[in-house]
């Protein structure tokens, strides 16, 4: 059984997200398209500060299509050039823990 994905174009509230992202954290910033199931996709975003932040879409297509409608930003994968590009600072840490 086959089943295919409609590729849904990423809302403005999402592309000023990923674009306000890629301004306040520099050029060029990376995306990684995480599936999280029914809930659709998370893209995670890395600038070129090591800053990390996310915009939730409704699929891995409208994900994908997000990147490539951002000026200056990079697809990626969670390689080691890229998990290193990532800071995880205290308090980010603290938050991760549920403190």
């Amino acid at each position: 059984m086959e089943t295919s994905e409609e590729t849904v174009a990423p809302s403005s509230a999402q592309l000023t997200a990923a674009r306000k992202f890629v301004k306040a954290h520099g050029k060029p910033s990376r995306a990684v398209v995480e599936n999280i199931g029914r809930s659709g996709a998370r893209v995670v975003l890395v600038g070129a500060d090591g800053a990390l932040g996310d915009v939730v879409v409704p699929s891995v297509a409208t994900g994908e299509a997000l990147v490539e409608a951002v000026d200056d930003l990079e697809a990626a994968t969670w390689d080691a050039e890229t998990v290193k590009a990532a800071k995880i600072g205290p308090e980010h840490r603290r938050k991760m823990a549920g403190r």
